[in-house]
């Protein structure tokens, strides 16, 4: 009896203790796994919308993008380019930091998004129908057009049927590829050759010769060709395509809030964009741009010396104090107009007397003198005027006067614009030619589309130098 009673107790104490062993090994296991169900994970309907929290609670919009001069990019002071100066007002309205993960290629940064290492991809991206099936996509910011581009002098296509008997090259995994594959349904004897190679890389290719002919976007083409002048659009290969910001799969909340955002800021931020990095590359002049370019290797060399020393003594890139110049006089230091102007920077001898040149005729005495005049004007630009605006104010009053740029910044005023934005300011400066406008105005009319145009001209010149520069010298800006 005794012997049973202990085989029972045993057996009690036993039962015990594998209930109370299991019940402590659920909490701990349920408390292992709260963690991860409170923060989502193994929850695919809390996990579609953790993207924008992560980015809030964590104060980081990580944002993949390529180098490149219409997206990303090194500029005279920072960085900039029409992606980053989007992403940052983007980042801004977020109130969080911005880390940009800069990838050498399209197929590079699309690789990286669909592995979850960044939140955005900002760089150019075409909204194609492969695309969307792998990535979710913001809200159309730009519109461009696939073109068949080709070198001037050598076989230039007319169809799609003469393409096959061009050499192609286009970047690998790309909106191109895509094209070229549909058209190749209609024209079985189309060709191509996909590279790791940039668009970029693979235009200046065309334009050494090493390749026929390659497919770019328009944009891609307009601010190449300035620097690649003998590039030349064969045919459009598209109507007008969307770009876009990709966006991994699930972060709907994070799309919606881009979206919403851009509907709220697209009329006033676009034109500003367009106007910082598109609008002085509308003028392309083949002849001028191959002149530039030559005369950049033959001339400048002979007055560099004296741009650098100028831009240093007051504080001004060297290379738009050239771009002025040229625009001024082609780099003729005894050029003359027949309003009286003389010499490299084109000074009236009323100037040239107040900022103590004697000779106008002096490369040296007048580029140092245009310095100092063009410095001043810029520091009389009101203070709120903050860059790159500042500066094609201040090339505008170069150009028309300080009393006339006077003028147009109250006229903008009374039309409800904004006078320290240079887009909107430029479209007010050639009212001072009509008399229902300057009649009212101190200092009266002016030929105002003159400076809007003068502008445009020194910033391609500018960027046309910028690059040239670089490529000479290494030089970055």
């Amino acid at each position: 009896m005794q012997i049973l009673e202990k085989i029972n107790r045993i057996y009690r104490d036993s039962a015990l203790f594998y209930r109370y062993f299991f019940l402590s090994l659920a909490v701990l296991l349920l408390l292992f796994l709260l963690p991860n169900i409170q923060d989502g994970e193994g929850d695919p309907r809390k996990a579609e919308f953790s993207v924008l929290d992560t980015i809030l609670d964590r104060g980081e919009l990580i944002v993949l993008t390529r180098n490149a001069p219409t997206t990303y990019y090194y500029g005279p002071d920072d960085r900039e380019g029409y992606d980053y100066d989007l992403v940052m007002a983007y980042a801004e309205h977020l109130g969080v930091d911005v880390r940009f993960e800069v990838k050498i290629s399209v197929d590079e940064v699309l690789g990286a998004l669909a592995v979850g290492k960044g939140h955005i991809a900002a760089a150019g991206l075409t909204k194609t129908d492969a695309r969307k099936e792998e990535f979710l996509f913001g809200p159309s910011y730009f519109q461009v057009q696939q073109q068949l581009v080709c070198r001037r002098g050598n076989a230039v296509p007319g169809s799609v049927k003469e393409m096959a008997d061009v050499s192609i090259e286009v970047t690998a995994s790309s909106s191109y590829v895509e094209r070229l594959e549909e058209l190749s349904e209609k024209e079985p004897g189309l060709a191509w050759l996909e590279t790791d190679r940039t668009t970029e890389q693979i235009l200046e290719r065309v334009w050494r010769g090493d390749v026929e002919c390659a497919v770019a976007d328009s944009n891609i083409v307009n601010i190449n060709r300035r620097y690649l002048p003998e590039l030349v659009v064969a045919m459009p290969l598209t109507d007008s395509e969307d770009i876009a910001w990709a966006l991994p799969k699930g972060a709907e909340d994070l799309k919606n809030s881009i979206h919403k955002w851009y509907a709220e800021v697209e009329e006033e931020l676009s034109p500003v964009l367009y106007g910082r990095y598109y609008a002085h590359v509308e003028i392309f002049d083949y002849v001028d741009t191959a002149r530039f370019k030559r005369r950049i290797r033959e001339r400048l060399p002979n007055y560099k010396e004296y741009f650098v020393e100028a831009g240093e003594q007051y504080g001004i890139d060297w290379k738009l104090l050239a771009a002025m110049a040229y625009q001024e006089s082609h780099w003729d230091p005894h050029a003359r107009s027949p309003t009286g102007v003389r010499g490299m920077m084109m000074l009236t001898l009323r100037t040239a007397g107040q900022l103590g040149v004697d000779n106008r005729l002096d490369p040296r005495q007048s580029i140092i003198g245009g310095a100092r005049y063009f410095a001043n004007l810029h520091e009389r630009v009101p203070e709120e005027v903050e860059e790159p605006d500042r500066t094609w104010i201040a090339l505008a009053a170069y150009n028309v006067g300080m009393g006339h740029v006077f003028d147009a910044r109250g006229l903008a005023r009374d039309l409800g614009k904004n006078p320290d934005s240079w887009v909107e300011f430029s479209r007010v400066l050639p009212l001072l030619s009509y008399p229902q406008y300057y009649r009212n105005l101190r200092y009266g009319y002016a030929r105002g589309n003159e400076p809007v145009r003068y502008v445009s001209r020194i910033r391609n010149y500018y960027d046309i130098l910028r690059n040239e520069v670089e490529n000479m010298n290494g030089e970055r800006g």
